[in-house]
């Protein structure tokens, strides 16, 4: 039996929108104009101005989309300001994200009786193993984007997301990370599908993930797919959207059939509705009056 306890959240919620001029700190004075949107761990900012080329947020720099930066604010990154920039038609410009503290809320899961219930030290050792293989993922050179918003959706039709964030309680020990991606509860047996066109850099059955798909779209876009009944694609190989990666299964840590599927962009994990979703509905960084 699985007990739930999760707060109610809104687009509002996740990324509020605080369009004001930065304050005046004591170490430095911000532009009069520049703009300071308010948003939460695990969700995506957007900034579009005319001709906009490159994007920056802390050490990383990417090319923008479509003449719009996107920002993604990691679900581990700290409260606090984050200083945004665009190149564009003119000068560079600023702006800052304030990330603010939220709780995603707390979900407790009974595991029947599988390996990864209780792992044994060579389950450990295993899951080791695939963590070294995705470090592998993480430190891949960000090629040009092969996809544009919205995402096409990974299975069809596409239910509710739910888990996003929370904290997991498996068999009454809390899990070591929040829950980075989203569960599909699809008709079993369903296919799972491409995103967006890319390449496949992992294919293969994980010890907590299951049967895993990771494709790579370019611009830093990885999205995931866990707990496949079946794998129908390998690494190295390259996808076209809407493609079947597998079916949907229960292999892994899970309780029943469902697609996990999770996104990180930029090296930042996200809420994947944000992607699937139209992106006018992105909180957006609006040009305060000059």
């Amino acid at each position: 039996m699985t007990v739930v306890h999760l707060r109610r959240f809104s687009y509002q919620a996740l990324a509020l929108v605080c369009l004001i001029p930065h304050p005046v700190s004591t170490a430095q004075t911000a532009p009069a104009h520049e703009a300071t949107i308010s948003a939460a761990p695990g969700t995506l900012v957007r900034w579009a101005a005319p001709g906009a080329k490159r994007c920056s947020m802390r050490a990383r720099t990417w090319a923008a989309l479509n003449g719009t930066c996107y920002y993604p604010i990691d679900l581990l990154e700290r409260a606090g300001p984050a200083t945004i920039a665009l190149w564009g038609a003119g000068a560079k410009e600023f702006a800052r994200i304030s990330v603010e503290p939220y709780d995603y809320g707390t979900e407790e899961i009974t595991l029947p009786d599988i390996p990864q219930a209780n792992p044994s030290q060579a389950d450990l050792k295993r899951d080791a193993a695939d963590r070294v293989q995705l470090s592998r993922v993480w430190r891949s050179k960000e090629g040009p984007a092969q996809f544009t918003l919205p995402l096409g959706p990974p299975v069809k039709p596409l239910p509710p997301g739910k888990s996003f964030g929370v904290k997991r309680v498996y068999n009454g020990k809390i899990a070591e990370q929040a829950h980075m991606g989203s569960d599909y509860d699809a008709p079993v047996g369903s296919p799972i599908l491409a995103v967006a066109n890319g390449t496949v850099v992992l294919a293969t059955d994980m010890f907590f993930e299951g049967n895993s798909v990771f494709i790579d779209h370019g611009d830093g876009l990885i999205s995931m797919y866990f707990h496949l009944s079946e794998l129908k694609v390998e690494a190295g190989q390259e996808v076209k959207k809407g493609q079947t990666l597998g079916r949907e299964g229960s292999t892994g840590r899970a309780t029943g059939p469902h697609l996990w599927f999770g996104v990180r962009w930029h090296d930042a994990r996200i809420n994947p509705k944000f992607l699937l979703e139209d992106p006018a509905r992105i909180p957006s960084v609006n040009r305060a009056a000059q």
